[in-house]
């Protein structure tokens, strides 16, 4: 396979705007399987490697990866645990998260299911801070994974997705900080790495990243488009204007369409500008993987936006 995403997927229940009071819409989330299918409807060759509940939320991840083609042989399904889910509340402030994941299936995982069996599939390896962050277990797995990686000569892309309701900032600092230069291709939004650095200003901010080691910098800029630099050069790829309904999963879907784009040969400035539209059109729909576009209406709205 092209690549071979690890994490925790969650079931999604968003609120549904204009209808009575809580009342949910049900879908399906978690970074790194919204991840996955962002890049399998870009057209790769995608894998997921986690571990979900022995329930009908379990099973239906395992039916919705088989219709978006993502290869399950690395999903193991617990009995002693559950699948995680989530809520999303909209508000005049914006959307807001309640998450009950205490305990899932995903968290549990360990390092000696990491096997390099599992890693020697890929091309690429796609991991997350969330990942690292919903127990120790896990982190280690992460861990465990990259170096497997590492020692193979594929590549590993790297979200640092930063959710501080999860772990301390300190701790997170240090795990980030210490996995980002592990990386071949560090995608963390703006938001993420001001509270990482204590740095407001984007340059400064892949300055930092770049002098920890770091190969290859995509810093998200939400409306502002997306940042990307190495040690030679850097350039800001505008974002595009839509009219945006829900934001849940732009960033994964924008890693999905990146990576997919950039493991094909295309240069990262190019990447980043379809990955921008993908992310784009992806806010147009409510949920976060319902309005995860395909190839063939990323290359359309580029048509559109270019004439």
């Amino acid at each position: 396979m092209d690549i071979l995403a690890i994490g925790e997927p969650l079931m999604e229940f968003s609120e549904m705007i204009g209808s009575e009071k809580n009342s949910y819409l049900p879908g399906y989330g978690g970074d790194t399987s919204n991840f996955a299918i962002a890049a399998a409807r870009q057209g790769a060759s995608v894998g997921y490697l986690t571990k979900v509940g022995k329930d009908t939320f379990g099973d239906q991840f395992l039916q919705l990866w088989k219709e978006e083609g993502v290869d399950t042989t690395f999903v193991r399904q617990d009995a002693n645990a559950s699948t995680g889910i989530y809520f999303i509340t909209h508000t005049p402030e914006g959307h807001q998260f309640a998450y009950y994941r205490k305990g899932s299936a995903a968290s549990l995982l360990k390092p000696e299911e990491i096997t390099e069996e599992a890693i020697l599939q890929c091309k690429l390896l796609h991991v997350s801070g969330i990942s690292q962050a919903i127990s120790e277990s896990s982190c280690d797995a992460i861990f465990k994974a990259i170096e497997i990686a590492r020692a193979n000569n594929i590549l590993i892309s790297y979200d640092a997705n930063l959710r501080l309701k999860l772990w301390p900032l300190a701790r997170a600092k240090a795990v980030i900080h210490a996995t980002a230069p592990l990386a071949d291709v560090f995608l963390p939004s703006l938001e993420d790495v001001q509270q990482l650095t204590g740095l407001e200003d984007p340059n400064e901010i892949v300055d930092y990243y770049l002098g920890l080691g770091v190969k290859l910098v995509v810093l998200k800029l939400g409306k502002n488009g997306v940042m990307v630099a190495d040690s030679i050069e850097r350039h800001l790829v505008h974002g595009f204007s839509v009219d945006t309904v829900d934001a849940t999963g732009a960033g994964d879907t924008f890693d999905g369409a990146f990576i997919t784009k950039y493991l094909s040969g295309t240069t990262a400035v190019e990447a980043a500008k379809y990955a921008n539209a993908a992310a784009a059109l992806s806010t147009t729909g409510f949920g976060a993987v319902s309005p995860i576009p395909d190839k063939e209406e990323v290359m359309a709205f580029l048509m559109h936006e270019t004439k």
